[in-house]
This record gives C-alpha cells, structure tokens and sequence, in this order.
C-alpha cells in the first residue's frame, strides 16, 4: 500500500504512514508569522487620553496661578490640621453610630411585627426625606423648640429628676454628630437590608433545621457572608460621610473645609487653599478605598477557591520575574498567589512531549 500524502505550508506533499494520522514529516508551527489583532479604535482613544493627562500635567507646572508655594506654605499648617482632626473624628464617630443604629433599623425592617417595622421604616423615611444640612441646623437650633430638656413627670415640664439647658447639652460639636449619625444610619440601614437579604434563604433555613439560636445564626452564618454586599456599599457611604463632614462649617465647626475658607478669606487666595482641601479629602478617601480592599479580600475567603493576590504580592511578583530574566538559566519564579492554572503547552511543546513518550513517528 501506498503511503498518503499531506500538503507542506509551502504546498508540496509530506508522507503520511499508512493507517494513521501522524505525519512523518513535522511542521513547525513555531515558524509560522503570528498576525496580532490591531485595535486602531482602542489605540486612539488610549492615545487621547494620554495627551489630555500631559495637557493637565503640563499646565500644572507651568501655570502660576495655582501658586504652589502658597499650596506648600499651608499645606501643614496648623489650623489645616486641626481641621482635619475635626473631620476624621465627626467621621468616625457618626459613622459607628451611624452603622450600629442602622443594623438595628435594618433587622426592625426584617422584623415580623408590624410596629417595629413600620418604626424603622418612618424613621428611615424621615431622615431619608429632610436634607441633611436641614438637620444640622435644626439639631443645632433646637433650643429655641426646647429651652430646657430633661427627665420628670411624663407629659409635662416637670423635671424634677434632672434638667439640663438645651443651647448647654447640645452644642455644636453634639449637633454635628446627632445630624450625621442618624442621617447616616438611615442610609446605612437600607445598605444591611439589602446585604442581609441577598444571604440565600437556604442558609437561613440549613442554620434554623440544626437548631442554632437566632443570635448566632446572624452573627456566624448570615452576616459574614452578607458583608460581602455590605462592605463596598459601606465604604461608600463612609467615604460619603468624610466628605459630607464638610456641611458642618454652617454651625461653624473648624473642620477642614471650614479651616481653609477662614484662611482664604483673610489672605484671598482662594485656589491654592481650595486645592489643599482637595489633596487632603484625596488622601483620607485613597485610604478608605485600600482599607475596602482589604476588607473585601478577607471576606471573600468563604466564597473563592483562591483569594487574590494583593498589590503587595504583584509587585514583589513582577520583582523576581525581572530579576530572574537577568540570567539566563536562572529558575522560573514561583506563581502568584491566586493565579491561573498553567499556560497550555503550544502546539510545538506537545509534539515533542509526544514524541519523547511514543518514541517520535514510525
């Protein structure tokens, strides 16, 4: 019998051994000219980009009307300082009131009696409803609603246990925190409803059939893994939060918005004190997001096989890949943490393991 011809690349006839497949004559596919996809579109709108951030960088340098040195001057002064100490504490503080209440809002809305439900949902209505610089004034303001407040015979004025001046109890600082905490637990109440019922109700139902008491079914099953849906809604809001502190300067809080506009107004220069402003909240809001990360990766661990790696693993990743590359020999690095499983072998790697296991074409 004959052998069978296969066609070359080239166009002349390779013998094929009878009853197979396998041609005696190899190609090479490692020779073959690879023609990669060119993406014109993609290419021009990077390369747009590209010249609009050299534009802004360039005017930066050059224009003298930002005045950098001015930037530079207060950029650490004191009362800047201060005022970010005010805006981290309002942050922090309103944000864990904010949260605590609203997860009590949020299992009142899930709640089967109607009364605590219908309570957190016209709470929720309400402080959703008014805006928030609305309630600061207000709650900065109340005195005059409320001269004194206290605790005595119910229905009545008599304080007979205790008594307190409103304008004395609740001062500015006090004001701030009761119209940030609650319009954020507002907010925060409907951001663990919907992480708490985006849990598969199976969960619920598995953790109920084993006998688990309510408490510990939301505290160990339900809500760890609902924090997954909370955690970057969350972070939003908190990052939300940092910079909605700034409303405050209308109860003249010295926060860092405030700080800036007493010092421009006294020395008129408005942009390079506005653009510390800008750097500040930058920085605050650059941290919040790695710390989201962080939070998001820890509470992926029960929902992927790999975690992924962190910034930190890439880029000591991508250091020994180039410090191996500068010898020749040198052993591969380690994958990454959280990679892709192997590359496939090309179509020239597999023909030699072929060949090197059957022994080559007979």
């Amino acid at each position: 019998m004959t052998d069978t011809l296969a066609r070359r690349p080239g166009g002349d006839a390779a013998p094929v051994a009878p009853g197979g497949d396998t041609p005696t004559d190899r190609v090479d596919l490692g020779t073959i000219r690879v023609v990669h996809t060119r993406h014109w579109f993609r290419w021009t709108i990077g390369a747009l980009i590209v010249f609009a951030l050299a534009q802004f960088a360039w005017s930066l340098v050059t224009n003298p009307n930002y005045e950098w040195g001015v930037f530079g001057h207060y950029f650490f002064s004191e009362p800047v300082l201060i005022g970010i100490g005010y805006t981290l504490s309002l942050t922090a503080i309103s944000a864990t009131i904010g949260f605590l209440l609203g997860t009590v809002l949020a299992l009142g809305r899930l709640a089967k009696s109607p009364l605590l439900n219908s309570a957190a949902w016209g709470f929720i209505w309400f402080f959703r409803s008014v805006p928030l610089v609305v309630q600061l004034v207000v709650w900065y303001n109340l005195g005059y609603l409320y001269p004194t407040l206290g605790l005595g015979t119910p229905f009545t004025t008599d304080f007979w246990i205790v008594e307190f001046p409103t304008v004395q109890l609740i001062s500015a600082f006090a004001a701030a925190i009761l119209g940030l905490s609650l319009h954020q637990a507002a907010y925060s109440a409907e951001i663990i409803r919907g992480g708490l019922l985006s849990v598969d109700q199976g969960q619920l139902e598995a953790a109920a059939a084993l006998g688990i008491p309510p408490r510990r079914r939301l505290a160990r099953i339900i809500l760890p893994q609902a924090m997954r849906s909370i955690v970057p809604n969350a972070t939003n809001e908190v990052i939300g939060l940092v910079k909605g502190a700034s409303v405050v300067f209308v109860i003249a809080i010295p926060e860092l918005f405030y700080a800036v506009q007493v010092i421009y107004n006294r020395n008129s220069r408005v942009i390079p004190l506005l653009l510390v402003a800008v750097v500040w909240y930058t920085i605050i809001t650059t941290i919040l997001s790695i710390a989201q990360y962080y939070i998001e990766r820890y509470y992926a661990r029960g929902a992927v096989r790999v975690l992924p790696p962190t910034p930190l693993q890439r880029l000591r990743h991508v250091a020994r890949v180039q410090w191996a590359r500068l010898g020749d020999g040198e052993k591969a690095p380690p994958p990454l943490p959280g990679a892709e499983a192997p590359p496939v072998p090309t179509v020239r790697e597999q023909g030699n393991r072929n060949d090197a296991k059957f022994g080559g074409a007979q």
